[in-house]
């Protein structure tokens, strides 16, 4: 039976031999200190490298004050982007591509992370509900934020600006700005988190403001063919969410789509708790699906995709390609274990975040015990 995930795809400047795409994964296993990449981390981008294929690496904080968890790998510094180098040359040598995550969480931090234990920053002054990760991956109640003056906006921006060509030196084929999740784009998007009265901030135009100004800065670092935007219009994580989503995304949408850029990375309504919360919408249409006719290039969907499911999304046009996470993490091997119809294995939640090799570099290979190095 043929299998649409193994058909071409041309992806901005990029040709791809197949649509399976690893998904930018948090995984807390950066060199310390400093939240430099090391030979852990080329271990397991590397494992995980199939020619033609897409890597989508996970979330890098572009500064200091855009972090929000222990041990993520960052951005702006010399180091992390020669730690990032290593990763980017053990990719592009098994034949794959490789963009990474510009990531700022804003809110969803804790002063343990923040320069000179300064509170974290976000729109508007209004804290997360529930518990931040400390320095320490100890738990604490999250901080009001401090809200950003549109001067430190501008700031902001400038940050990922910087991030972008860092990613530039460091190898990256191209990047994807994090607009989903709850983190600091996505508070700008929503008027729970945003209750702004000035250019950013009221109106669905003004609330879009700051993701189309971001990714206008980052595109003319990269080119806008090889700049992508990952949303998730019906997200809960992070205490995020939207009463009426629709709106909002397909107006963000309108304006990414014309600043001609790469593509598109939607997380569906099944996936939006990002594995931190559970999610039980009713209804409620399939993002990929709501919102293809306003998309014109290359639409990314991710979500709790089964290897069936992916191949039916695409055939029916849904989608051009499909993001793995979860699958990706305890299959090294996927694209190889789904053209083949193979057993795939199954991940171990404990061993997500934090720790060395255990969960991370030790899933078997098919015909094999241990993963490649």
């Amino acid at each position: 039976m043929a299998q649409p995930l193994f058909s071409p795809l041309s992806l901005g400047r990029y040709d791809l031999s197949h649509r399976i795409v690893m998904a930018p994964l948090t995984r807390m296993r950066a060199g310390e200190p400093g939240d430099v990449p090391h030979a852990l981390n080329v271990k397991y981008y590397r494992q995980r490298a199939t020619p033609g294929g897409l890597i989508i690496a996970e979330g890098s904080p572009i500064s200091p004050s855009a972090k929000g968890m222990p041990a993520t790998p960052g951005i702006y510094s010399p180091e992390q982007v020669q730690g990032w180098t290593a990763v980017t040359d053990a990719v592009h040598q098994a034949g794959a591509l490789i963009f990474l995550q510009l990531w700022h969480v804003g809110r969803i931090s804790h002063s343990s992370h923040q320069p000179h234990g300064a509170l974290p920053v976000a729109p508007s002054a209004i804290a997360a509900a529930g518990s931040a990760y400390t320095a320490t991956f100890e738990r604490a109640p999250y901080e009001t934020p401090h809200t950003l003056t549109v001067a430190e906006i501008a700031g902001v921006i400038d940050s990922y600006r910087a991030a972008a060509r860092n990613a530039l030196a460091a190898g990256f084929d191209g990047v994807e700005i994090h607009g989903a999740n709850g983190y600091l784009i996505e508070q700008f998007l929503q008027s729970r988190t945003n209750t702004r009265t000035d250019a950013y901030g009221g109106s669905i135009e003004n609330r879009v403001r700051f993701l189309l100004e971001v990714a206008q800065a980052v595109a003319e670092v990269y080119g806008p063919d090889r700049v992508g935007v990952r949303l998730s219009p019906f997200g809960v994580a992070n205490d995020s969410g939207e009463a009426e989503p629709e709106h909002l995304y397909g107006f963000a949408i309108q304006g990414l789509a014309k600043l001609k850029l790469a593509y598109l990375h939607l997380i569906e309504p099944r996936a939006s708790g990002a594995g931190q919360a559970d999610v039980d919408h009713k209804n409620v249409p399939s993002a990929s699906e709501l919102f293809r006719p306003t998309w014109p290039r290359v639409l990314i969907a991710a979500g709790n995709y089964t290897p069936a499911s992916a191949n039916a999304a695409v055939s029916a046009g849904h989608a051009d390609a499909i993001a793995f996470g979860r699958l990706f993490i305890s299959n090294p091997d996927l694209p190889e274990r789904i053209r083949k119809d193979a057993p795939l294995n199954s991940y171990n939640r404990a061993t997500f975040y934090g720790g060395g090799a255990e969960g991370y570099t030790d899933y078997p290979r098919l015909g094999s015990s241990i993963a490649a190095e």
